[in-house]
């Protein structure tokens, strides 16, 4: 892997979690919504709160559901 490459995913492994929680909290979870700010497919934000292990339940709790 190139230096720029790694470098690359330091930051987003980094990054990726903390941007998709935020994202959902300001959504109140609405995935789609979610998924349209960030620019990616629902199908595939939910591929990623599942390898990220982004728990929504507590984040439901976060925003006061």
């Amino acid at each position: 892997m190139s230096p720029a490459a790694g470098m690359y995913v330091k930051v987003i492994s980094q990054v990726e979690k903390p941007l998709i929680e935020h994202v959902l909290r300001y959504v109140r979870i609405n995935q789609v919504r979610a998924a349209s700010i960030l620019g990616i497919n629902r199908n595939t934000l939910r591929k990623k709160i599942q390898a990220l292990n982004i728990d929504l339940d507590k984040l439901m709790s976060d925003v006061g559901h």
